[in-house]
Order: structure tokens, then C-alpha cells, then sequence
């Protein structure tokens, strides 16, 4: 299955202040989430921001949330994005058959959202190199049970590479810089 930009949404869940120190390699984790979404919104696409219990565990963080176009988070506390309500409306009105995830964590709000958007007949796709959990062994699992259920992984260079398509493409020279 090819991704295309068309009907494609990137998902970048819950990337908070008391969140992210506790992640496995943080600096990498954030250095490539900021790559993809700079790259998703070069490439036009829409981006939709989840803070789970932002009360306890802070705001998005400052380097994510000052990249983001008209930022504006979706306050949830079930760990699946698809079980709230305001997520479910906003993704909607995207009319994505595709949704690129990034975030944390992995094996907990990342897994039970990908699981649930594909029940829902939509495709995840997990960029691995832009989701993280405390351990890494948690982060191996989460992948072992997106291969089990089907959820397509990739990488932000691949998925961006893939959105572009050519090296005609005007956002080529832009999304190559990106990833070098």
C-alpha cells in the first residue's frame, strides 16, 4: 500500500513537559519528531496534537508545540486518542484514510490508538523512530504487537521520502535538507 498525501493526517500524541525526560533517548525522540512534522507540514498535510491529563503531566513541549502551524491540543485521559470524543470529531473532518503517528508512549497511548484506528478501518502508520516508552523493552514490544495486529512501521526519512514521491516535486529540496 502506497502512502499518498491525499486523505493523510499526522497524529503527534502526547509529547509533554512531565512526559518526555522519563522516555528512552529523549533528545533523539525529540530531534526526530521535529524533522517529521516540520516535513509533514511542508508537505501540506494536516497535524492533530494530543495532551493526555495535561493538568498532571504538563502542556506539549516547547520545541514541538512552537513548530506546529495554529497549534491546538486535544485534552484527553483515556490512553486511545479514538476514545475522545473531540479527537474523533477533529479527525473526521480530515477525511484521512491514513494517519502517521508519532509520540509517546509506545506500548500504551501510541499501541491502543493505532489498534483502535485500524478497527475503525483506517491505516496507522507508526514512524518508529518518533515514538518512545521509559524502557526500550517496552518500545520492542509495542513493535512486536504492531506487527501482530497488522500496523504498518516505518521511519520519518522513509515516510517522507514516500509522501514526496519524486525529486521533481517542489517539496523535494525542503524535505531533503530536513532529513541530512
Amino acid at each position: 500500500m502506497r502512502i499518498t498525501r491525499e486523505n493523510t493526517v499526522g497524529l503527534v500524541i502526547d509529547i509533554q513537559e512531565r512526559l518526555l525526560p522519563a522516555m528512552e533517548d529523549q533528545e533523539t525522540l525529540l530531534h526526530n519528531c521535529q524533522i517529521l512534522i516540520n516535513g509533514l507540514q511542508e508537505l501540506g498535510l494536516p497535524l492533530l496534537v494530543t495532551q493526555q491529563y495535561s493538568k498532571g503531566l504538563g502542556e506539549t513541549v516547547e520545541p514541538i508545540r512552537s513548530i506546529i502551524k495554529d497549534f491546538k491540543a486535544i485534552e484527553k485521559k483515556d490512553f486511545s486518542c479514538c476514545d475522545e470524543t473531540l479527537f474523533a470529531s477533529e479527525l473526521e473532518k480530515t477525511n484521512a484514510k491514513n494517519v502517521i503517528i508519532c509520540g509517546i508512549e509506545s506500548h500504551v497511548c501510541v499501541l491502543q490508538t493505532a489498534i483502535d484506528l485500524k478497527e475503525a478501518g483506517l491505516n496507522p502508520i507508526v514512524v518508529l523512530d518518533c515514538v518512545s516508552s521509559r524502557s526500550y523493552d517496552n518500545v520492542d514490544l509495542a513493535a512486536e504487537r504492531f506487527r501482530f495486529e497488522g500496523i504498518m512501521m516505518t521511519s520519518y526519512e522513509s515516510i517522507l521520502f514516500e509522501l514526496t514521491r519524486s525529486a521533481s516535486a517542489a517539496e523535494f529540496k525542503a524535505i531533503s535538507k530536513l532529513v541530512k
